[in-house]
């Protein structure tokens, strides 16, 4: 009775001694992994910046502009992502992820067995969770034993604090996909040029297989091994019940549209324009909280604009004509403003902002430049003004006949009509819309420099008051008169 009395006494003293054991090593590891553990709470601070949005004024995508040092990012609700997106990530990613509580023990089994094997991190059997709190939390270029037990931990928290739906949208808005887009939206856009409420079974089982190794996959580049991948992507779908084996099969034959570009711009001058201001105006929000900004641009009239360059430029170079010589042209520029409103609706600063010999990249509708018949309105309404001692009217006449003025720098100049014809004595009205340059000089000599510039400068022209030299912003008639 003793003896089995003394075998129950040290059966457990020794469970006892394990079970404080046990403690102790737990005790261990929490002291090791809790202090640096970061708080889920500061779960936003994490995520990655979302992209800032450039539209036409009829919501049109024009540009994205990107966080310094990092990629596109557009969070979207998961509601706005299909169902067939949804189900591919989880088939290939994490196929227990609605059964499990953050941590797929299985999984982890199978990668420590992995890792023993290999002597080193070899497989992760990291779940979609899991992943999240990588991508938020911790540095995911660290591989060691307690980068994965705090991602485990944080795992669990996550799955406490949030629902499986929420962690869902959480990864699917932050995964990489490689060529700098981060999150699904980022990625429909960057490869196939849509939304990601408009991807096809096919592109999303494309998408769904970047994730495994976004640079191995690219289908940008090897595209043979990116639909190698999508199939497995497809099989697993079926395997599960998502997809019937005609869907599958209609998938995998169907041919994918990739977009020209993965970063896509429209009107690029005018985007750098608006990116300038907003760099200007809103430091502190453009790379942080995902402006959308709509335009007074209408994307239709841009494309007119820049159809029509090409057949004027085409036009004026043609070698064919025996009447005229080509005029070797090679840029043009373009500004289109509803006269009823202002909005500015179209802006072409050169036929090809990327032609590197034409210095396509310079806006020339900005840039300074002889003005030219320009300024005739302008010294015309200021000859006109009715504060003048003697203003002119629309029905005053000036002598359009060859007429020496003295410049500014003494020397006489004899302006010419385009064409070299003369017409006599013409009023105001008809000088103007004939666009007569005699007439118009004469205007600036009654008026003087000076008045012609503010009046400008009040129009908007302000360049002259720094520019007021006549001899190169006349243009046409390039006049500098005496006052």
């Amino acid at each position: 009775m003793l003896g089995r009395f003394g075998r129950v006494l040290r059966s457990r003293r020794l469970w006892l001694g394990v079970g404080v054991a046990v403690l102790l090593v737990l005790g261990g590891l929490m002291l090791w992994l809790l202090p640096d553990l970061p708080d889920i709470d500061r779960l936003q601070d994490g995520l990655k910046r979302p992209s800032a949005r450039i539209f036409d004024r009829n919501g049109e995508l024009l540009y994205e502009i990107l966080p310094p040092e990092q990629g596109r990012n557009t969070p979207v609700a998961l509601s706005a992502i299909p169902q067939h997106c949804r189900d591919a990530v989880i088939a290939t990613e994490d196929a227990h992820f609605y059964a499990h509580v953050g941590v797929d023990l299985a999984g982890v089994a199978r990668a420590l067995w992995i890792n023993l094997r290999g002597g080193d991190v070899l497989a992760g059997g990291s779940t979609i969770t899991q992943q999240a709190a990588r991508m938020v939390f911790l540095d995911a270029t660290d591989r060691s034993l307690k980068r994965k037990l705090q991602e485990m931990l944080l795992a669990v928290r996550l799955e406490t604090a949030y629902t499986k739906d929420e962690v869902l949208a959480l990864y699917l808005n932050q995964a990489y996909f490689g060529n700098l887009a981060y999150g699904i939206e980022a990625a429909a856009r960057a490869y196939f040029a849509k939304p990601a409420a408009e991807l096809s079974l096919a592109e999303c089982a494309l998408l769904a297989g970047l994730l495994q190794s976004p640079a191995r996959y690219d289908p940008l580049r090897y595209l043979e091994v990116a639909r190698e991948r999508q199939g497995v992507v497809l099989r697993l779908l079926f395997e599960r019940g998502a997809i019937d084996a005609a869907e599958a099969a209609r998938a995998l034959d169907e041919p994918l549209a990739f977009a020209s570009a993965p970063f896509p711009i429209q009107a690029p001058h005018f985007v750098m324009m608006v990116r300038a201001q907003l760099e200007r105006d809103y430091p502190d929000r453009l790379y942080r909280d995902g402006l959308d900004v709509y335009t007074t641009l209408d994307l239709d009239a841009q494309r007119l604009a820049e159809r029509v360059v090409r057949q004027q430029l085409g036009f004026l170079n043609d070698t064919t004509r025996p009447d005229r010589a080509p005029a070797e042209a090679d840029s043009a520029a373009v500004v289109m403003l509803d006269p009823r409103t202002g909005d500015l609706l179209a802006l072409l600063g050169s036929p090809d902002y990327f032609d590197a010999r034409i210095s396509g990249a310079v806006n020339a509708a900005l840039a300074l430049r002889q003005p030219g018949s320009t300024l005739k309105p302008f010294t015309f309404a200021a000859a006109m003004n009715p504060t003048r001692p003697e203003p002119w009217t629309a029905g005053t006449a000036v002598n359009d006949v060859a007429t020496a003025f003295t410049t500014r720098k003494g020397e006489l100049y004899v302006p010419n009509n385009f064409g070299g014809a003369e017409h006599g004595w013409v009023t105001v009205r008809e000088a103007l819309a004939s666009s007569y340059n005699i007439p118009a000089v004469a205007a600036l000599e009654s008026i003087g420099v000076p008045e012609l510039v503010h009046l400008a400068a009040q129009a908007g022209m302000e360049s002259l008051l720094t520019n007021p030299d006549l001899d190169l912003a006349w243009g046409v008639a390039r006049c500098a008169c005496s006052i």
